[in-house]
């Protein structure tokens, strides 16, 4: 069995964003030369998310206005963590929802989805670099 490891980085322009990153796990998949076997694709910072969905704009929209309205970002000050000097106590429950991470079959070399699935990364406390890791295993 074989094992690859590639890291996506990310530096959003605003606190909440959501980026299909389907194409770069499937590029990072080719470059693995893996044709059978296991994908993980997990955020590595705690204010942000991989989930799997489908890639239509009137769902992204839904989805920031409903995270939004669960774990709202303001006020800042209604929440324990923000005591702390941070901002940000929204985006690690917004996090908490959406996930940290997806693991998808490779079969024949490519990302075995159902229909209109795609990976997505989800920025819920922007304006800095991040990363994604992505590793895969299998023959």
């Amino acid at each position: 069995m074989k094992s690859y490891r590639q890291e996506l980085w990310f530096h959003t322009k605003t606190r909440r964003e959501y980026i299909n990153i389907t194409d770069q796990v499937q590029d990072a998949i080719d470059k693995s030369g893996i044709k059978e076997g296991l994908c993980l694709v997990n955020a590595m910072h705690i204010s942000a998310s991989v989930y799997i969905n489908d890639d239509e704009s009137g769902l992204l929209h839904d989805y920031d206005k409903w995270l939004e309205k669960l774990a709202p970002h303001e006020p800042v000050n209604q929440y324990r963590h923000n005591d702390t000097g941070e901002d940000n106590a929204d985006a690690h429950l917004k996090r908490q929802v959406m996930g940290r991470e997806v693991t998808v079959a490779i079969t024949k070399g490519r990302l075995d989805f159902g229909p209109w699935e795609q990976i997505f990364y989800g920025e819920f406390d922007g304006r800095r670099d991040k990363r994604v890791l992505v590793k895969i295993i299998g023959e």
